[in-house]
């Protein structure tokens, strides 16, 4: 079984590897300190088992775990009891190891997971992962107080730049994120998207009402720059 750790922890990521170099049956493809970087790994790679350690910088086990559409089996590994209920919720987690673990508690673990039903690993369309804002085909992944936030694109109307945050208007909820305009707007889609000043992309879909140097979306009223008038009129099919 091909298999990966995550844990921000070292010591706990060597015991883990050198407990799987003493199975056979078990093949480390790869070792991450967060969550982040396994979710780079695994948009171009397939694995059948996951040893995961529930607190992590950025977002949980758990977080990671409602990123993956079909997650491989996973093996908890924490140093905190508190959350085995909460972690047998879901259908993919096969066993649940509070540290330290012993050798007999490990091969047991193992064995759960060589009886358990094989599943697929998959991240939605290959998503390309930063700190703070993922993009899916149709949804946007935002970490916000070390959680990962699922929006949908289409529901988007507003991007405002404030500052070194940025904040996404939805028609149900706003959701302020530690990033640039920049690199959102390099991640939502062009046909739908459109920067109209420094601080503003919208969603030209949801336009209510243009005048010379504004435009109208839901209850914002949005300036626009000299300088992208003539592609948002161009965008705007005017008869």
């Amino acid at each position: 079984m091909k298999c990966l750790v995550i844990d921000d922890e070292a010591t706990a990521r060597m015991i883990i590897s050198q407990l799987i170099d003493t199975h056979k049956e078990l093949n480390l493809v790869g070792d991450f300190s967060n969550a982040l970087q396994a979710i780079k790994y695994l948009n171009q790679n397939q694995v059948d088992l996951i040893f995961l350690d529930i607190h992590m910088p950025d977002f949980t086990g758990f977080d990671f775990i409602q990123t993956l559409k079909n997650p491989p089996n996973v093996i908890l590994t924490t140093s905190d009891r508190s959350f085995a209920i909460e972690a047998f919720e879901y259908d993919c987690i096969v066993d649940y190891m509070v540290k330290p673990i012993t050798p007999e508690r490990f091969k047991k673990a193992v064995q759960k997971a060589e009886n358990a039903k094989p599943t697929g690993t998959s991240i939605p369309e290959k998503t390309e992962v930063n700190s703070d804002v993922n993009k899916t085909e149709n949804d946007l992944y935002v970490n916000i107080d070390r959680r990962l936030i699922k929006i949908d694109i289409p529901s988007i109307y507003l991007v405002e730049a404030k500052g070194d945050y940025i904040q996404i208007k939805t028609f149900e909820k706003n959701y302020t994120v530690h990033s640039t305009l920049k690199k959102i707007e390099n991640k939502l889609p062009e046909d739908l998207f459109l920067k109209v000043h420094r601080s503003y992309v919208i969603n030209t879909k949801h336009i209510i009402d243009i005048e010379d140097n504004s435009v109208l979306i839901e209850k914002d009223v949005v300036p626009v720059s000299r300088s992208n008038r003539p592609e948002l009129m161009k965008r705007l099919n005017l008869l």
